[in-house]
């Protein structure tokens, strides 16, 4: 019997119902601090045993490993050994379970009771294990575990009193501590978990033994990546076999409204200012609003229906290659709606290197702002041509663009993971959710949210950048009788004049130069740079409403044309990503340097582009 008031532990895996537990069993007897020397927070409180005697009760955070990979699994690990300053060692551990997701958590288990230490087992969580078509029997677990097993539904209070029963019993030394043969072998204990869990469920339901299945099958190490490389196939297609009857409605529209100012407004300044620079520059970026809407529609499909996690787990075993993990992988994708968000949530990533090279790289993902930067282009230059049963040329190309910028994210991050951010990869768990069918409520707002973003950034962001560029590019004047066009003789054309010499050996014209200085603001502002430019150079009215892929067309040679795209899949066109990172490695060493190289990558991807398809005589 100890002489102090008795210190027990909740220890468990995240998501395991641990602080349900905790503010069942403490009520409102309980206060929230930080671990000495670490910003970890610690919750702390008291519950009564049957006869009244206090217990002090700490919910430590949860944990996949006592290998600690993080802040929270370093102080859990800390706890449960004695180790952490201004803390004393639990006199005994409950050791919480999720009972729907028992294979996982029993890999953790393995560890914590192979330390020897009083553990009981609460096998939190039965109702949900219940819906899901679970049977399990806590005795066999008992047996297999050697310690003791409560049933628990912390949310509605069931199982409390045994388990308070079950913890007298264990710090009374009524219940002998069990230490089993510690596996070091993260598999083994993996095969060991299977095999109990496999014990321990009765029974289950045929939709359980479905969603089983179909994992067996998604997270397979040869087919997973294949099937979720050819879902983003078949999404990439339809981005642009879905989206071009709305988006030609849209270029309708504003070719239609350029008429009507054409028509009922005297040539002048003012209808310049509609017709070349808000309808031309402005209007469009936004006819590429329905392929946005359609990709982002597929990304919440993933994510509603619980296969994103599962690509997250297929990624991390190709990242790991690289030097990353999975852990890597959540803002990596985020990257692919912005860069921004992405960058930010690394704050999540334990290792220093590993956070600054996804940092890094987060840029070389396929921002959505890209996406009207790469249509444009493609509908211009490929040919609406099938080169398969439902495969487009149009749509395999912009697939490849994608495949470009994750390749070379990866090979970047295998470079810095050997040079400036060099270490090992650190391998992470995560609880894969349950299969369900997306809620048409949820995929109409996500739609409605992302397509607020869009036309709210194209009418201030975009708007501003193009009304600027429209006024470099009206003034001054280009004189009566000059061979000069107005682009060239602009205050904007001048300035380009100083940036094409440099980019003249890839391929690119003045005007393309031109479109890479406002496209620093966002990487969209690139199509309405080009329409604004191209329209204030058109003197035939007849032509003024052409849409900008008419345009650039005979314009641009092919090679010039994929030299472009090949630029915006590396250039970092953003200083808002620029900025963030400068925040987020606090100096502007790794901003500088990430900009130095991915200009350096898209020069050099460009140029490679241009001079093989000049060769190729494309």
């Amino acid at each position: 019997m100890t002489t102090h008031t008795p210190l027990v532990a909740l220890v468990g895996n995240p998501n395991a119902g641990k602080s349900a537990l905790f503010n069942a069993l403490t009520g409102a007897r309980q206060k929230i601090a930080n671990y000495p020397g670490v910003t970890v927070e610690r919750k702390a409180g008291r519950f009564a045993l049957d006869d009244g005697r206090p217990v002090e009760l700490i919910d430590l955070p949860g944990s996949y490993s006592l290998t600690p990979t993080s802040p929270d699994e370093e102080v859990t690990r800390n706890v449960v050994l004695g180790d952490q300053e201004g803390e004393r060692r639990p006199d005994a551990l409950v050791l919480v379970l999720d009972a729907a997701n028992l294979e996982q958590h029993l890999v953790f288990a393995q560890e914590v009771i192979a330390l020897g230490r009083p553990v009981i087992i609460a096998l939190n969580m039965m109702d949900l294990a219940q819906r899901d078509g679970l049977t399990l029997d806590g005795d066999i677990l008992a047996q297999e575990l050697g310690v003791p097993v409560i049933e628990t539904v912390a949310v509605r209070h069931r199982g409390l009193d045994e388990l308070r029963n079950a913890t007298d019993n264990m710090l009374a030394g009524k219940v002998p501590a069990h230490a089993a043969k510690p596996e070091a072998s993260l598999k083994s204990r993996r095969k060991i978990a299977d095999k109990i869990a496999g014990k321990v469920i009765v029974s289950e339901t045929a939709g359980r033994r479905w969603s089983e299945r179909a994992d067996a099958i998604l997270l397979n190490p040869f087919l997973g990546p294949v099937i979720l490389f050819a879902l983003l196939f078949v999404i990439f297609q339809a981005v642009f076999s879905w989206a071009t009857p709305f988006a030609d409605a849209l270029e309708a529209g504003v070719a239609f409204l350029s008429d009507l100012v054409v028509s009922n407004l005297g040539e002048g300044l003012f209808r310049s200012f509609l017709v070349d620079g808000i309808l031309a520059g402005v209007g469009s970026v936004i006819v590429f609003l329905p392929q946005i809407l359609i990709l982002f529609f597929f990304i919440l499909l993933m994510e509603a229906s619980g296969y994103m996690a599962r690509a997250a787990f297929i990624m991390d075993r190709i990242m790991a290659y690289v030097g990353l993990s999975g852990r890597s992988f959540i803002p990596l994708l985020s990257s692919f709606a912005c860069a921004i968000p992405g960058i930010m949530a690394t704050r999540s990533i334990a290792d220093p290197k590993d956070r600054l090279t996804t940092i890094l790289v987060a840029p070389l993902m396929t921002c959505s702002a890209r996406l009207p930067v790469y249509a444009v282009i493609i509908a211009a230059f490929i040919p609406n041509n099938s080169v398969g049963p439902g495969i487009g040329l149009q749509g395999l190309v912009l697939f490849g663009l994608y495949v470009a910028g994750i390749v070379g994210a990866m090979v970047v991050a295998l470079v810095l993971r050997s040079t400036v951010a060099k270490g090992a990869a650190s391998g992470f768990l995560m609880e894969m959710p349950k299969y369900q069918l997306p809620r048409l409520h949820d995929v109409l707002l996500g739609l409605w949210q992302r397509a607020y973003v869009f036309l709210r950034r194209a009418g201030t962001i975009i708007f501003a950048v193009t009304i600027v560029l429209w006024l470099m590019l009206s003034f001054p004047k280009v004189p009566v009788g000059s061979d000069m066009s107005q682009s060239e003789y602009s205050a904007a054309g001048r300035v380009a004049g100083v940036i094409e010499p440099i980019v003249k050996p890839i391929g690119f014209s003045r005007d393309i130069a031109l479109a890479l200085i406002p496209a620093m603001a966002a990487r969209e502002v690139a199509v309405a740079a080009l329409a604004t430019t191209y329209a204030i150079d058109e003197e035939d009215e007849d032509k003024q409403a052409e849409q900008l892929g008419e345009r650039l067309s005979g314009r641009w040679s092919l090679p010039t044309a994929l030299a472009f795209l090949a630029w915006f899949v590396f250039a970092p066109q953003c200083i808002s990503t620029i900025a963030v990172t400068r925040r987020e490695t606090n100096g502007w060493k790794w901003p500088i340097f990430m900009t130095v190289y991915l200009f350096a990558l898209a020069y050099v991807a460009a140029g490679i582009t241009f001079w093989t398809a000049t060769a190729l005589g494309w």
